[in-house]
């Protein structure tokens, strides 16, 4: 079935807010929800950071927006992000309020943005950091089928992503589940026996030497927060000197380290090079096994010890000379090698819930592809 394309703004109004001045605390902290780009969440919008008192409304360019407004970001890292209004409130000037008439539904037209958002951002301008305007979006051209069609669109896909939420929610509980299973493992070890105080300087060793020549035969590996992945960025200018990872390596991204960017090349894991920005690692043979140290600094244990050698910056580095001067407590290197056998059981475990929720992301996209596809 071929229906009419319109232009966004034969069917909508749209506004933006505005922002109270900072320097007059009288405008802030009163009973009107004040909404930032940064808080749309694709879908409700429940809570909000700050508030703004009537004065702040009125005297500045924010305007009352009502409940059941669809909102869109308009600049920076969040354009395109949609949001829709459970309450009253105001918004700043990098909100865009879209106001649909009678011919178009407006949950419609929140998936319908959802489902082309990429083509809206490259609509964007502006350099480095995106923005959209309110012109922009009202030049949008959006297919118009009869509102008993767009009401049965929205029916079939609210249904749809509530299954999908449900599926999302049970994949999660399962990976966290695998976490706090290995965070159990690591603690019994440690109340398994004695445990010697060390400083990790002392029990790990740095991989220091880049690969060298044969740099291409190897995959870039990069650390984030759910482990071991491939690198997004191709290999720099100086390729050789990348540092090795083979299987029992620890490596972290020293900018990243503080929200968890740690991973482990386990056994059966292909060999491979990371960024020479990296702090590679692993464990003193017979006395700290890697596997078993990389789940410890993963968990809340290794997290303190991170914590306290850091300086207040997430940004700041933390090299190996930072890292090593941390101190750990650790059992028998007999007990640890039970416990990371344990251990290496239960990755299969999490791998296959990390791929559930990789495969149940991306079921929202297809399945608007298909609900649009006329």
């Amino acid at each position: 079935m071929t229906y009419p394309v319109v232009k966004l703004g034969d069917v909508v109004t749209t506004t933006s807010g505005g922002t109270p001045s900072r320097g007059n605390k009288s405008y802030y902290g009163g009973d009107i929800p004040w909404v930032k780009s940064g808080e749309l969440p694709d879908g409700d919008i429940v809570h909000v950071e700050e508030t703004i008192t009537q004065d702040g409304l009125d005297n500045s360019s924010a305007k009352l927006v009502p409940s059941g407004t669809l909102l869109i970001a308009m600049y920076g890292a969040t354009v395109g992000k949609l949001g829709i209004l459970r309450s009253p409130a105001a918004t700043n000037q990098a909100v865009c309020a879209i106001y649909p008439s009678a011919e178009i539904n407006r949950d419609y037209l929140f998936y319908w943005l959802l489902c082309n958002r990429d083509s809206l951002i490259k609509s964007s301008f502006g350099g480095a950091q995106p923005n959209i305007s309110q012109t922009v979006i009202r030049g949008l051209e959006v297919t118009l089928p009869p509102l008993d069609v767009q009401q049965s669109i929205v029916r079939k896909l609210t249904s749809l992503f509530s299954e999908v939420e449900k599926a999302y929610k049970a994949a999660e509980k399962q990976l966290d589940e695998t976490v706090n299973l290995a965070n159990s493992i690591i603690a019994d070890s440690l109340n398994s026996g004695k445990c010697i105080k060390n400083s990790l300087g002392n029990v790990l060793d740095e991989v220091k030497k880049g690969i060298g020549d044969d740099w291409q035969q190897f995959p870039v590996l990069g650390a984030t927060r759910k482990g071991l992945a491939l690198a997004k960025e191709p290999v720099g200018k100086h390729p050789h000197k990348y540092k090795p990872v083979i299987p029992g390596t620890v490596f972290y991204n020293p900018m990243r380290i503080l929200i968890g960017s740690i991973a482990f090349v386990d056994d059966g894991t292909p060999s491979g090079i990371t960024s020479p920005d990296y702090v590679a690692l692993r464990g003193k043979e017979g006395v700290v096994d890697s596997r078993w140290f990389y789940y410890w600094l993963r968990s809340p244990l290794g997290e303190q010890c991170i914590n306290s050698l850091a300086r207040g910056a997430v940004r700041e580095r933390m090299l190996f000379n930072r890292l090593s001067t941390g101190v750990i407590e650790l059992p028998d290197y007999s007990v640890q090698k039970a416990a990371s056998e344990a251990l290496k059981a239960i990755e299969p475990l999490r791998t296959t819930a990390q791929s559930r929720l990789r495969d149940i992301n991306a079921l929202p996209e297809k399945l608007m592809s298909q609900a649009f596809h006329f």
